[in-house]
């Protein structure tokens, strides 16, 4: 059972030292109890004390590493209430029984679904390689196989211990995450997954089966698990990851406190992208496709982004000026706010007209046009600031620049704060092209 802060504040010094960044060490203990600090906070708590309250300090969702990626560690049920932390992992599906050429295919696509969106990498997480053929020799084989043909973490599938095994053995350096625990062979994947120091899969059709794996998992000596609670179909699936969720974030419910990992069924290209999208929404750790074409998973893990960006944390660029082409002293200079979206956006619309330009990111720290103008971010003075210290005399001679439509109002402002003269641009980024080629050059 959970600890109260009460029950934390007893075990604590209780000399409101402030070291841990609280103003007192109540303060810290209910925080520790809503598990929005770490026990290691506080430099002050006694060995005894620590070891007592190791289990509220421990986050109600097991971080769990699968090579280079890690998933699990939540703490909100809501991305509102404070944010996601670790993205959801998105994997793809090859089974061995695959002959080699369409291996190395279907590796082809995968490797190069990487994409960059508003100045971030957005990119696939995990391989996963399925012992469909129940043959141990051919298991491993086409582990390795796909171990040298790509940088992508690895999930091995497999309800056989001895296949596990033989393939846990080639790829134990990559720290696979070795899935296929059940109530049947618990005992002896426990034992392989010990044996090869890898986190481990466990699966059961119902949570209180699931819990009980787990609890088998755990005494048998590995911590990391990976849940798979079977889902009958999508329905069943939001209403299972959902009731695992609030089981260990509200109850503190240990045995189901690991990240989940799903599976996408239907055969059909689009419906199995929806799906996708609603395990990203709904709490998967790691979502498994069979499907790689990049139409399906530029939308995925454009939402995927969208979920896991700290909504407290607007994504922002560096303020400055901006060289777009081979722009030179006649060049035109647009001027915007540093919300990455909307300098993006923008910039993409320039380099769509083929006009080399200048382009100002002025600092509305990470807000949109109308929002940082709305705020007092986006005013003249702000602006002219931004000009001086970019130094855009020196980069253009005409003395002209363009803001957006959408604040037209500043530019009699603008004119008297600068000496320039200002002209309005169109209110949507995607008139730029042409404004640039009719009005700019006209």
């Amino acid at each position: 059972m959970a600890l109260t802060g009460l029950d934390i504040y007893k075990l604590l010094p209780k000399t409101n030292c402030k070291a841990c960044g609280k103003p007192t060490c109540l303060a810290f203990a209910m925080a520790l109890a809503g598990k929005k600090v770490e026990l290691k906070e506080c430099p002050c708590v006694s060995p005894e004390a620590r070891a007592a309250l190791e289990g509220a300090s421990a986050p109600p969702i097991k971080l769990v590493r699968i090579g280079a990626f890690q998933t699990g560690e939540e703490t909100v049920l809501f991305r509102h209430d404070e944010t996601f932390h670790n993205q959801t992992g998105i994997a793809f599906r090859i089974p061995d029984t695959l002959n080699v050429s369409d291996i190395r295919a279907r590796l082809e696509k995968i490797n190069a679904l990487s994409f960059e969106r508003i100045g971030q990498k957005i990119s696939v997480d995990l391989i996963a390689i399925e012992d469909a053929s129940g043959n141990a020799a051919l298991f491993a084989e086409i582990t390795k196989l796909i171990l040298n043909s790509t940088p992508h973490n690895i999930i091995l599938i497999s309800p056989n211990p001895a296949n596990m095994k033989a393939a846990a053995h080639v790829a134990a350096k990559r720290r696979p995450l070795l899935h296929g625990a059940d109530k049947n062979n618990v005992k002896a994947m426990t034992a392989v997954a010990k044996e090869a120091g890898c986190p481990l899969g466990a699966r059961a059709e119902t949570l209180e089966e699931l819990a009980e794996l787990t609890r088998k998992i755990k005494s048998g000596g590995v911590d990391e698990i990976v849940i798979d609670p079977m889902p009958r179909d999508l329905p069943d699936a939001v209403e299972k990851f959902t009731a695992i969720r609030r089981l260990a974030l509200k109850k503190n419910f240990r045995a189901l406190g690991f990240p989940i990992i799903a599976f996408t069924s239907p055969d059909d290209a689009e419906t199995e992208c929806m799906e996708a999208a609603a395990y990203v929404c709904k709490y998967a750790g790691i979502v498994v496709l069979n499907g790689c074409e990049a139409w399906q998973i530029l939308p995925l893990l454009t939402l995927r982004q969208n979920i896991f960006t700290d909504p407290r944390k607007p994504i922002q660029v560096e303020p400055k000026l901006y060289k777009i082409g081979n722009a030179n002293e006649n060049s035109p200079l647009l001027c915007t706010t540093n919300f990455s979206l909307t300098y993006y956006t923008v910039e993409g619309e320039i380099e769509n007209s083929r006009v080399p330009s200048y382009l100002l990111s002025v600092d509305t720290e990470g807000t949109s046009v109308l929002t940082a103008y709305s705020a007092d971010k986006f005013n003249e003075k702000i602006i002219h600031k931004a000009m001086e210290k970019a130094g855009v005399e020196q980069a253009v001679k005409h003395r002209k620049i363009i803001i957006p439509g959408y604040v037209a109002v500043l530019s009699g402002k603008l004119e008297e704060e600068t000496g320039w003269q200002v002209m309005v641009g169109p209110k949507e980024a995607s008139f730029i092209p042409k404004y640039l080629k009719e009005v700019w050059k006209g």
